[in-house]
């Protein structure tokens, strides 16, 4: 049985606690009329709940951040516009804002990373900057080392070759191209590690915004590329943490 559970039910039988309010603590999400906040997603996944900041008010990012880090340690936020984030910053300013990513973070303390092996994240090139930036930054909030090799794609494909050797030394690449998308399939014939391909909506009309490199990603020839949906710096990130995860409790 968890401890806590066994300590809320303790101070239920002492009196100490209410039966209502014991149920408030162990039912897990926090009711403020327009999120319910999940507290327990730590305990589900390892990481607390992240905000998706597109559609949500000014008002209710600083609730739901102000909620959020009298509980949890690192509270991490994604696609959030300059103006907006500036704001929550200002309110909150313990809060961290990254106009390239779109992102908020807050760390009640700066961390070392859990362990030491490292995410890589190759991007094609600089406009897809923006998504590189979301994934490193989800990834480093989530516990991870990252390395970053950055426009290294096809076009001059001697970039990336240069680079092959620090490449390797990751345990998990995220690798991130528009236009026709083919980086992922070409580091995916050069490495052993598990790929997560992100396609993204840079390049022309036929790219379709990005529709065109998620069908190239998804039709791969390399093996072990996996494929998350157009412009997913965050859901890549959020995989490969996890994946990177794998051991850690056997002290791996």
């Amino acid at each position: 049985m968890d401890v806590s559970l066994k300590q809320v039910l303790q101070a239920v039988s002492e009196g100490a606690l209410s039966p209502s309010e014991a149920y408030d603590s162990l039912k897990g999400y926090e009711d403020l009329g327009y999120v319910k906040i999940d507290h327990h997603r730590t305990k589900r996944k390892g990481f607390p709940e992240v905000i998706y900041g597109e559609g949500k008010t000014t008002e209710q990012m600083i609730g739901i951040f102000t909620h959020l880090i009298e509980k949890h340690d690192t509270v991490l936020a994604t696609r959030i516009d300059g103006e907006k984030g500036q704001a929550v910053m200002e309110a909150i300013p313990d809060v961290r804002y990254d106009l390239v990513s779109r992102t908020l973070l807050y760390r009640k303390t700066e961390q070392k990373p859990l362990h030491s092996r490292p995410i890589g994240i190759l991007c094609a090139g600089t406009t897809d900057l923006p998504v590189a930036e979301e994934a490193a930054i989800t990834a480093r909030a989530m516990g991870n080392e990252v390395k970053r090799f950055y426009d290294v794609g096809v076009a001059g494909i001697h970039r990336l070759f240069d680079q092959l050797e620090d490449i390797k030394s990751c345990s998990v690449l995220i690798v991130i191209a528009g236009m026709e998308g083919a980086l992922p399939s070409v580091v995916g014939g050069l490495v052993n590690q598990p790929i997560i391909a992100v396609p993204t909506s840079v390049g022309y009309g036929a790219n379709f915004q990005g529709l065109a490199p998620l069908l190239t990603m998804l039709n791969s020839c390399a093996s072990g590329v996996s494929v998350v949906n157009i412009d997913n710096g965050f859901g890549a990130a959020y995989s490969a943490s996890l994946i990177n995860r794998v051991g850690l409790e056997e002290g791996e």
